[in-house]
């Protein structure tokens, strides 16, 4: 895998979101806990390690899940279907709110996003917790549309408001 998929240098970081706990993973079967995703301006991306700050930070060895993704776009068409008085895209637990990349294409590839090289690994696929913070019908609705895992390959920042290809927009 080491050839570089190119994303479009159009798309955007719509936002970045850590938590410093788990709320739900881990925790079938229990209530689910309270460590809120807290806005940033900006990420420290550790390669190997994950988001500085972030609940997954040195998870685990070779963690598929070093940082997620999640595209404003799929949020905003959850919206229209499944209408919700409040909320905003972090409720779904993920760390890189995007817009303007199909994020599904990036499964198995390397790609660049502000400089720094990152693999996707995986769907980041819903779960019944997706219910529980949006409503009935949401992990349904998301099946195909989660997001994406992807491990850090090199150290670096991620900023919101700047485009996939400039680190300095």
């Amino acid at each position: 895998m080491s050839q570089e998929t190119k994303i479009p240098a159009s798309g955007r970081i719509e936002g970045i979101y850590l938590a410093a706990g788990h709320s739900y993973f881990g925790r079938h079967g229990k209530d689910a806990a309270a460590f809120p995703m807290v806005a940033a301006s900006e990420a420290e991306c550790i390669a190997g390690k994950g988001l500085f700050g972030d609940r997954f930070f040195e998870h685990k060895s070779a963690y598929k899940g070093q940082v997620t993704f999640f595209a404003l776009e799929v949020y905003q068409r959850l919206e229209e279907t499944l209408p919700r008085s409040h909320g905003s895209p972090e409720i779904f637990r993920r760390n890189i709110i995007t817009s303007g990349i199909d994020l599904n294409r990036l499964i198995g590839k390397r790609f660049r996003l502000q400089g720094l090289l990152f693999e996707g690994t995986e769907e980041c696929r819903p779960c019944y917790w997706m219910n529980r913070a949006w409503g009935e019908g949401a992990e349904k609705a998301l099946t195909g549309h989660g997001g994406l895992r992807a491990k850090i390959l090199e150290t670096g920042w991620l900023r919101v408001g700047s485009t996939f290809q400039d680190p300095t927009s």
